[in-house]
């Protein structure tokens, strides 16, 4: 039996902003339940750690705002992944460049939240 990844924990300083940026740039679904938020990305969920949340358990060195570094399926053209981030102005920090993701072979755009941790979106349309 192999286990799946269901989820991983990212902390944010600021929840409205991350909010904001998690749905309208990445897409994800904005959940909240009992105080806390939750990303939803597809099958996968992101747990947001954020001022005033206190988790039942933390990594021995708990992640801090901008301290992430997560990877994105982008469905389609990586040039329309770079279109996107335009028109929500953000910038493309690095990239298109070649990568090998979960799916293999891939073109990656690096971007940063505004904790600026490290985001990437990978497109199999290549």
């Amino acid at each position: 039996m192999a286990a799946r990844l269901d989820h991983v924990v990212i902390a944010v300083s600021d929840r409205s902003r991350s909010d904001a940026f998690y749905r309208d740039v990445v897409g994800a679904a904005v959940e909240e339940r009992d105080g806390r938020a939750f990303y939803r990305i597809g099958e996968q969920q992101l747990n947001v750690h954020a001022r005033g949340v206190e988790p039942a358990a933390i990594a021995r060195v708990p992640v801090v705002p901008g301290g992430s570094d997560l990877c994105f399926e982008w469905r389609g053209p990586i040039s329309d992944a770079i279109a996107h981030l335009g028109r929500a102005g953000v910038v493309v920090e690095t990239g298109p460049l070649p990568r090998y993701g979960a799916r293999g072979r891939g073109a990656s755009v690096y971007f940063r939240d505004p904790d600026w941790s490290l985001l990437e979106f990978i497109s199999y349309d290549v």
